[in-house]
């Protein structure tokens, strides 16, 4: 088996990038929830920093990094909604 972590560090950080960025930032932007905004782009940081422990292959680094980022991510969500 390969051991190819390139591949998947890079599909990490596209995934949080574009995804919980994009999304989650838009509808705090377009609500004009600032802090919704900023609790989104927290999640998106910690998601995309989490894709750097993948690939000097560190999964309990990841695993703290993936937890922080959806700590931050339902935060936003909480935020929006309320």
């Amino acid at each position: 088996m390969e051991d190819n972590y390139e591949k998947y560090a890079v599909a990490v950080i596209i995934v949080f990038g574009a995804l919980i960025v994009g999304g989650l930032m838009a509808a705090g932007l377009s609500m004009g929830d600032r802090p919704a905004f900023l609790w989104a782009l927290g999640g998106g940081f910690f998601g995309w920093l989490s894709g750097f422990s993948v690939l000097f292959d560190r999964p309990r680094i990841y695993g703290g990094l993936i937890i922080v980022s959806a700590g931050f991510c339902i935060a936003s969500i909480v935020a929006l909604v309320t």
